[in-house]
């Protein structure tokens, strides 16, 4: 399995608070996803999963605030993953739902929930996996992991 290296591609993050703005509506928010540089990608994968959690609170954890696909070519390094706005299921081209955020009574419903915590110093990360997702009746691989502090709130 190889160690993925991931950093931030926006420098208004830096995994240690969360930017202003960057919270959920319900917080005052209008927040995306930070966009992230995947870098030391193995030969295989052709996709990344984003998964978004909330480590502080244990039902918002292991993706707890949404996970993300997004589509890659083959033989791809290093890829930048653009940012993907918070509060919806209308993702841009090339990415794809996984699995919705897990607590849409608390704010707006949608693929990925911002930091939600109301500013009580919760911490914030985002695992990213390289899979081969595979075709319908074919069996799916994990090829790459790597875990990045998005920050506390």
């Amino acid at each position: 399995m190889a160690d993925l290296v991931v950093s931030f591609a926006d420098s208004k993050w830096d995994g240690k608070q969360i930017p202003n703005g960057q919270q959920c509506n319900r917080f005052g928010g209008s927040a995306n996803t930070p966009s992230l540089i995947v870098k030391n990608i193995p030969a295989s994968p052709n996709a990344l999963i984003m998964e978004y959690s909330d480590k502080s609170y244990a039902p918002m954890d292991f993706g707890g605030h949404g996970k993300i696909g997004y589509t890659i070519e083959t033989g791809a390094k290093e890829v930048t993953i653009p940012s993907v706005p918070g509060h919806t299921f209308n993702l841009p081209e090339d990415f794809f739902l996984v699995q919705a955020h897990q607590n849409p009574g608390w704010d707006k419903a949608g693929a990925y929930m911002p930091p939600c915590s109301g500013g009580t110093g919760n911490f914030y990360s985002v695992e990213v996996k390289a899979v081969y997702d595979a075709p319908e009746g074919k069996e799916s691989q994990l090829l790459g992991t790597a875990k990045l502090p998005l920050g506390t709130y």
